[in-house]
């Protein structure tokens, strides 16, 4: 905006208030929401979980380009500047389409395999996501470009997501199934295991456990955060402090999307709605 004042033009660096959007296939985003805002804790967030529909990993390409396109037209009647795919297996489907139908920015997931390849030593790296994800582009691309020469240990974690949604991270059942996934990479000599789906941080500290010190354990969330901060930076929209909210939106049950924030957070200014995430 310019103003003018007896010949002189002051340019005024306005604040934009509107809000972050995050959408997931549940409350798998949360352990991305949890990152932004712990770097941009004066941006506003409304976080859509299409909880119903969890998994999105077993679907078609097309149910996942739907899906995401009806979370984001809600996102986007919610007025959002910018919108956050916090799931591995929308973005490996349908981030290239949503970039082409819609002129907000978009950031997506994909499985850290660039940095676990340029860390490794072993020459072996472990990477535990859905179906969806290890079919789309965004990982062959970057397994090509970056794994060629490294061996990859590759982890369909099917049950995992399941489990988050209904409250069962800390299960016995979670570790063993846990286990099933992470032995053979172990045996495998991996020393970077990659958690390839945003449901899987709530497992970190039990993968942890099974893996020792020797292997480093992948959250992409950190990262995507911080990307998400420079694309609001570089899209001059940064909002200030004053009023931040944040809003959860839910097509399933509103009770888990409270405890899990309130386990993860200790925000204030929280709302819950129970919602279809449409229009």
């Amino acid at each position: 905006m310019v103003f003018v004042f007896y010949g002189y033009s002051f340019y005024m660096d306005m604040k934009e208030s509107r809000p972050i959007g995050i959408f997931d296939s549940g409350v798998g985003g949360l352990t991305v929401w949890k990152e932004i805002i712990n770097i941009l804790p004066n941006e506003s967030i409304i976080y859509c979980a299409d909880s119903k529909n969890c998994p999105y990993g077993p679907k078609s390409e097309e149910e996942i380009i739907n899906l995401s396109i009806k979370n984001v037209e809600f996102l986007l009647s919610k007025n959002c500047k910018i919108i956050v795919v916090a799931c591995n297996t929308a973005t490996a489907a349908a981030i290239d389409i949503l970039r082409e139908k819609y002129k907000t920015p978009f950031i997506g997931m994909e499985p850290a395999v660039k940095p676990a390849a340029l860390k490794t030593k072993t020459g072996h790296i472990g990477i535990l996501a859905t179906q969806g994800t290890f079919n789309g582009r965004l990982f062959k691309e970057t397994s090509r470009k970056y794994a060629e020469n490294i061996e990859m240990n590759i982890q369909i974690g099917a049950g995992l997501v399941e489990l988050v949604e209904n409250l069962k991270s800390d299960s016995i059942e979670a570790e063993n199934l846990l286990k099933k996934y992470i032995n053979p990479m172990i045996k495998d000599n991996v020393d970077q295991i990659v958690l390839g789906c945003t449901h899987y941080p709530f497992f970190y500290n039990k993968i942890k456990k099974m893996v020792g010190e020797k292997v480093s354990v992948i959250n992409p969330s950190i990262a995507v955060a911080k990307h998400t901060k420079n694309q609001i930076v570089s899209n001059k929209l940064r909002a200030d402090k004053k009023n931040v909210y944040y809003e959860f939106y839910t097509t399933g049950d509103i009770e888990t999307v409270k405890k899990i924030v309130k386990k993860i957070s200790n925000k204030k200014a929280i709302s819950y709605y129970s919602s279809t995430c449409e229009k």
